[in-house]
């Protein structure tokens, strides 16, 4: 498998609140720090990157937000029109197509559209040539929504080419579908963290990835690790003393304290146990990071454990 920072385009998926959109900003920092010339594609979403990067807010129209990093949060309908002007070329020929009343009541018709008009802006993005002939990015990054929602979107193009008659949105929807399936140009990487509910969900999400949609998974982010304190076998030493230390001692806070951190640890060895069992392929582990507002030093932090932890799993 294919390094990360080698692969073309990467679906960024995970659960709400698993910090997701902080990996997508991570991943772009940490490729753009390597010379790649990267492209962040936001989904309609509450944008919160340039909060993160601390750049001025990011809107539907493509912007340079740092050296060799672009960003854009795509929204339907006006990915829609910059998506059918880019494929087509000529604003003449997009208003007879896409205007057209039969087309435009087939478009707003067929499933999906709202999704692929973003989806498909962003591959095309992947292919796109400047002047000379060159790549304009080496890596497209989308921040999928959450979950559920995320499922959907990958599934856009497979609707599409099923419904959709012979001509230009099916051929498109081929070209991503044959991206998004080779492994060796994208991946899809999956982001947690170390927590029941959240590990359970990202186990059915690689399910339907692998046995519904074939696509490929380049790799699983397990964000928010707390760094290990105490070993499994001091756990019951910790309840014990916790029991034995009566209100008046001055040590019972740190005995609680002790206590409640030693079973943390302990869930997340038993949610990285699950994640290991479950999910082949390169693990990544980002740390917790215990601080009140997560901005662009700390982005660059995470860009370097992710960096780190790619170069450990090549």
């Amino acid at each position: 498998m294919k390094s990360l920072f080698d692969l073309k385009f990467v679906f960024v998926v995970g659960k709400g609140g698993v910090g997701k959109s902080s990996v997508s900003a991570a991943l772009a920092v940490a490729a753009a720090a390597r010379g790649k010339r990267v492209l962040v594609a936001m989904c309609n979403s509450k944008e919160r990157l340039s909060y993160l990067l601390e750049t001025p807010p990011i809107g539907s129209a493509i912007r340079n937000v740092l050296p060799n990093l672009d960003a854009v949060n795509m929204e339907p309908a006006a990915a829609l029109e910059e998506y059918g002007m880019l494929i087509l070329k000529v604003r003449a020929l997009y208003k007879l197509v896409f205007e057209n009343r039969f087309v435009s009541g087939f478009l707003h018709g067929t499933p999906g559209i709202d999704a692929w008009a973003m989806l498909g802006k962003a591959q095309y993005h992947a292919f796109e040539q400047d002047e000379d002939g060159h790549n304009r990015y080496d890596m497209v990054i989308v921040d999928a929504p959450a979950t559920g929602h995320g499922l959907e979107l990958l599934r856009v193009p497979r609707v599409i080419v099923d419904v959709a008659p012979p001509g230009l949105l099916r051929r498109e929807a081929e070209r991503a579908w044959q991206l998004f399936s080779d492994p060796t140009r994208a991946g899809v990487l999956l982001v947690t963290i170390p927590e029941d509910m959240p590990t359970s969900e990202t186990l059915e999400l690689y399910a339907a990835v692998r046995d519904e949609l074939h696509l490929p998974v380049c790799g699983l982010v397990v964000n928010q690790m707390r760094k290990v304190l105490f070993k499994p076998a001091e756990l019951p030493v910790l309840r014990r003393l916790r029991e034995l230390l009566s209100a008046p001692s001055a040590l019972r806070p740190l005995a609680i304290a002790g206590h409640a951190r030693a079973e943390r640890e302990a869930a997340q060895a038993a949610c990285l146990t699950r994640l290991q069992a479950g999910i082949p392929g390169p693990h990544l582990h980002l740390p917790l990071t215990l601080i009140h507002d997560f901005r662009r030093s700390e982005v660059e932090v995470l860009a370097g454990a992710l960096g780190d932890a790619v170069s450990g799993a090549s």
